[in-house]
């Protein structure tokens, strides 16, 4: 349908969006009720410009088909993670990490290890759902806030969006500007080199404050969940077994839905629950029963009831998300930008604001990756850049800035997670924002260099 959207109707459509979901979020309202509101505002624009209401709940219904894989996703989060909690796996992991990371910078341990499981995982919030949760709860036994612990997981998961070789999000990437994982990986290595060392570096003068261990805590931790669970390395075999899985490249799916089974084995067959009480955790949550209150407020999920709110906002969203895309609201914005680029460096520049942009409008990755992947390609083979450049800035923008907005779906499942909201953890989530900055840096640096080297060249 070739219908032309004026610039300021699209500025307005976007804008007023966005703020209908500010303002569910600083009042407090379901937030899919700032979703909804920019759906009906936008749709009344497009009515006003042509558009039949037929066309418009066409557009809606295909976006809502297209997301149900993720929906599938973020139901089984919630349900694994109260599977894991009442097997006794997560209790398991944080009785033995309290023995082992006794001591050390934890902070920067766990972001060392976090990076690693997310980068076989493949899913940032997969990783941060399982082991995640449980560095959450051996960090708080070790008396440091939520909001920095998030901070340095959130961190360390995203690493997955970012470089996993079986990342949904990083396969999108590779297809959309039709590069293969090695070229992409070459152009990543001088942005993620700088980042991960200065992430790491703020991490542990961070971690410095938090060293000194309460061990009578620690002790009565321990001894709470021995009187609470059934403890035994043997629990321990079910991360590592989902770790192997997910480092054969099996789907996010298939994965976290082995590690729902599995926790449920392990609940029955370790913790002796009936298995009418397992599925009760499943739909209902978990909430800890050991001798600590204390402990008992970090072991606790909401299970998938929780989640449907974020499936909610997910479907929301993506009805946004899919208005905008397919009446080329968003387009007018982007050519905006685009025009007037005539250098390496200012493109370089672009491209990571057009993603992040993106991002910030759409409440997801997908739109920051594949709009401007397909929509700048043009302009990369025009000014002679790589197109692996292109695909490393919008991973270092657009993909890498998404849990830092409290809108975005990415923080909700965050929040549904582990009860700590963005607004708390953003400060903390280091590699997030510093992968931006460094990104643009690295993109000005090369551009001088190959600017310089065609000016000698042509002299």
């Amino acid at each position: 349908m070739s219908i032309k959207i004026s610039r300021i109707e699209s500025m307005l459509a976007i804008t007023l969006s966005i703020i209908f979901i500010i303002a569910s979020i600083m009042l407090s309202v379901p937030l899919y009720y700032g979703f909804i509101t920019g759906i009906i505002f936008t749709s009344i624009i497009l009515l006003k410009n042509g558009y039949s209401l037929r066309k418009l709940l066409s557009i809606s219904i295909s976006m809502l088909k297209e997301a149900k894989a993720l929906y599938a996703v973020i139901l089984l989060i919630g349900a694994t993670t109260s599977v894991w909690l009442a097997s006794g796996v997560v209790p398991a992991m944080m009785y033995y990490g309290f023995s082992y990371m006794s001591g050390m910078n934890f902070l920067l341990a766990a972001f060392i290890i976090i990076s690693l499981i997310s980068l076989f995982m493949g899913t940032a919030v997969g990783t941060i759902s399982t082991v995640g949760i449980a560095l959450l709860g051996i960090g708080k036994g070790f008396d440091i806030p939520a909001g920095i612990l998030v901070g340095v997981i959130v961190s360390g998961a995203y690493i997955a969006d970012k470089i996993s070789p079986i990342s949904g999000l990083l396969n999108l990437t590779l297809t959309t500007v039709n590069k293969s994982y090695k070229e992409i990986v070459k152009a990543m290595l001088p942005t993620i080199l700088p980042v991960l060392f200065i992430t790491g570096i703020i991490y542990y003068i961070i971690g410095t404050g938090y060293t000194q261990t309460n061990v009578q805590q620690i002790l009565s931790y321990q001894n709470a969940i021995k009187g609470g669970f059934n403890v035994s390395p043997i629990l321990l075999l079910l991360p590592v077994a989902v770790f192997i899985i997910a480092l054969w490249g099996i789907k996010t799916i298939p994965t976290i839905s082995m590690g729902l089974a599995g926790g449920t084995v392990f609940a029955v067959l370790f913790q002796n629950t009936p298995i009418t009480q397992v599925l009760k955790a499943v739909l209902w949550g978990y909430k800890g029963a050991t001798p600590s209150p204390e402990l008992n407020a970090i072991l606790f999920s909401g299970g998938v009831i929780s989640m449907v709110e974020v499936v909610f906002v997910v479907m929301g969203a993506v009805t946004l998300v899919g208005l905008f895309e397919k009446s080329g609201i968003i387009a007018p914005i982007i050519e905006r930008l685009i025009t007037g680029v005539t250098t390496k460096r200012k493109l370089i520049l672009r491209t990571g604001i057009i993603s992040g942009l993106l991002t910030v409008i759409t409440c997801d990755q997908t739109m920051g990756i594949l709009l401007p992947g397909k929509l700048l390609q043009n302009k990369y083979e025009e000014l002679k850049v790589d197109k692996a450049i292109l695909g490393r800035t919008i991973s270092d923008t657009g993909t890498i800035i998404a849990p830092l907005m409290a809108w975005n779906i990415n923080a909700l499942i965050i929040k549904s997670v582990t009860g700590v909201s963005a607004q708390s953890y953003w400060i903390y989530g280091v590699l997030c924002y510093v992968f931006p900055v460094v990104t643009v840096v690295v993109g000005v640096l090369e551009g001088g260099k190959v600017w310089s080297r065609n000016k000698n060249l042509s002299g």
